[in-house]
């Protein structure tokens, strides 16, 4: 029998209490992964997934962290290396989504975007450093679309993607050969969502409908299991959308 492509392993997944980040959590755990996923405000969900992760036999933790916050971030990422022993891939999934015209975003709200959106996966990754050094370990960012398209309406979202996007490859290139730093760019992402809106994006895609968390984490998947020496891509799951 085949063993599990990642048994053995152990994940972070920041923000994996719901959506995509829970899709991630769950496809990783099924892969064999011990998980730890990060949450805040969503304590119900944290408690729901975390249910679902034990129940796939593997070692699983939920541990609230603010991610706009170093201090926690710091412990966070020292008490998941210390509870499991050690620290294989980390994802970093959390973000915050708004839409807003140019002209009105405040300096609060430009800077909110990119202390979770980009200034969090910095931090996140630079604390597990360490471990995933020693670990040849990887590290999965969760881009956008968004990041690579200017949305007139998300100036400050797009913006804080881009930046992730060029993080990434600076994070492959500065912590090569021991680590390995890919991203993933999500197009139209709905799970159960309804409206005419989701039915246009749909028809625009080529693939003709909208992505799914779990195609999402099928591309975690693919950077967390294929070969090390994948590093610095920058992988869009869109259904061509973006074409």
């Amino acid at each position: 029998m085949t063993q599990p492509a990642l048994l053995g392993k152990t994940v972070l997944v920041t923000g994996g209490a719901r959506r995509i980040g829970r899709a991630i959590a769950l496809a990783f755990a099924q892969a064999g992964a011990h998980v730890a996923i990060t949450y805040l405000n969503s304590d119900v969900e944290a408690e729901s997934t975390l249910r679902d992760l034990a129940a796939l036999d593997i070692e699983a933790l939920a541990v609230r962290c603010d991610l706009r916050d170093p201090d926690s971030i710091k412990h966070t990422v020292q008490s998941i290396a210390n509870d499991f022993g050690h620290l294989d891939i980390l994802v970093n999934n959390a973000g915050f989504f708004e839409s807003a015209a140019l002209e009105h975003i405040s300096a609060t709200q430009w800077d909110h975007m990119f202390e979770t959106n980009t200034r969090a996966p910095f931090l996140v990754a630079q604390a597990a450093y360490p471990h995933l050094h020693q670990a040849i370990g990887r590290i999965i960012n969760i881009g956008s679309l968004g990041g690579t398209h200017p949305w007139a309406t998300h100036a400050h979202y797009c913006t804080s993607k881009a930046a992730v996007h060029m993080l990434s490859q600076t994070m492959a290139k500065a912590w090569a050969p021991n680590i390995s730093v890919n991203c993933i760019a999500p197009g139209m992402i709905v799970q159960g969502e309804l409206g005419a809106a989701y039915e246009e994006f749909a028809h625009r895609t080529p693939m003709r409908r909208n992505g799914t968390a779990e195609d999402v984490a099928a591309a975690a998947l693919f950077f967390a299991t294929g070969p090390h020496f994948i590093t610095g891509q920058l992988l869009a799951v869109d259904g061509g959308l973006g074409l």
